[in-house]
């Protein structure tokens, strides 16, 4: 099977990874209401091309806190990639880099982040959850700066984890050997078989810290040179909040459902959040994109970038470094066509008026 689309990737990943890896990658919380929505919406919106614009030369090149971009598509944190490729991580990273863009990675990498930055080219960011442990916080925020990440991303959505049932049916574990490049061994000694239910959400319960607030966002400014962007704004009211705490950006996101099951779909959620933030810093968006189409339409909602998931791990669980490669670049191209139909020569011709409606 030949892969035409980034939905096809996932078939071809599904027969390669563990089940029980494959289930950690593609679940969501609950019902996977959210999950689900995350793509319908997107699928609801139409669009209102223009037509006779000279689009020989397209430009897809746009800029997000300083770092030049090949298209507007960031990867999105992930964690525990070690489960689809041997390189895990460092792969990821290295595809990004010769596409031209950012890799975040999560705080629950399996790679080193020194490492992962050396693959990197520069182009990469550091996701941090916020423990309960200040220390293991603050020395998850200076290896990243030694290593050069260009920003953090505090995940705010998550004082919990979402109960993502295939995880607790399949009582999923990270395989005995496997390490984690930024915590400690006690520290990922909770995330090994040994237990009933979801390690991962056992390891969650335990290390997250659920008293996480704006006060905690002051403290991360006050430790780090690093710009810090808040990822998990999901409302208009909270993305004003973070301007005035001084985010450097927001990505808006439900966690690729995960987290709260029935959560708005983040396409439906971007325009309040859009017109709250005025302009002052970026927005950013996940959640389902798919299609260069897709990526039209949140830039013509707003948004400066999209950061994309899934698609990236079924790259990396085929080809490793290959694998993800491929996956931006069909996404590069299905957006260079979808730019081109729609008449816009450059991302600055995205433009709110090639909304027409939601169905």
């Amino acid at each position: 099977m030949q892969a035409v689309c980034l939905d096809d990737f996932q078939e071809l990943a599904r027969a390669r990874l563990d089940p029980g890896a494959f289930d950690y990658y593609a679940g969501g919380a609950g019902d996977e209401l959210t999950l689900r929505d995350n793509r319908a919406a997107l699928q609801r919106i139409r669009l209102r091309p223009r037509v006779l614009v000279d689009v020989l030369n397209l430009d897809l090149s746009t800029t997000v806190l300083g770092q030049k971009l090949a298209m507007p598509v960031i990867v999105a944190p992930m964690a525990y990639q070690g489960l689809a490729h041997p390189e895990a991580e460092r792969a990821t990273a290295a595809a990004c880099a010769d596409a031209g863009t950012i890799f975040t990675m999560s705080t629950l990498a399996n790679a080193p982040v020194a490492e992962v930055a050396a693959a990197s080219n520069g182009r990469l960011w550091f996701q941090l959850y916020m423990f309960r442990d200040r220390g293991s916080s603050r020395a998850l925020v200076q290896a990243a700066e030694r290593a050069g990440v260009a920003a953090l991303v505090l995940t705010v959505d998550a004082p919990q984890l979402g109960r993502r049932e295939r995880d607790v049916r399949r009582a999923f574990a990270l395989p005995e050997a496997m390490r984690l490049g930024n915590l400690s061994r006690e520290e990922q000694e909770l995330l090994t078989a040994g237990h009933t239910g979801s390690s991962i959400e056992r390891h969650a319960r335990t290390m997250f810290d659920a008293s996480l607030s704006w006060d905690d966002v002051a403290w991360l400014q006050a430790e780090t040179r690093l710009p810090v962007l808040l990822k998990g704004i999901m409302r208009g009211d909270d993305a004003d909040r973070a301007v005035t705490a001084g985010a450097a950006g927001i990505v808006v996101s439900n966690h690729g459902g995960r987290q709260l099951d029935g959560a708005v779909a983040t396409i439906d959620a971007l325009p309040e959040i859009v017109a709250a933030v005025a302009g002052r810093i970026p927005v950013l968006v996940d959640g389902g994109f798919r299609r260069g189409v897709d990526v039209v339409k949140a830039l013509a909602l707003g948004a400066q970038a999209v950061l994309i998931g899934r698609p990236i791990l079924w790259g990396l669980a085929i080809g490793g470094r290959d694998g993800v490669g491929q996956v931006l670049s069909l996404l590069q191209d299905e957006l260079r066509l979808a730019m081109s139909l729609c008449g816009c020569p450059n991302i600055a011709a995205i433009t709110p008026d090639l909304v027409y409606r939601y169905l």
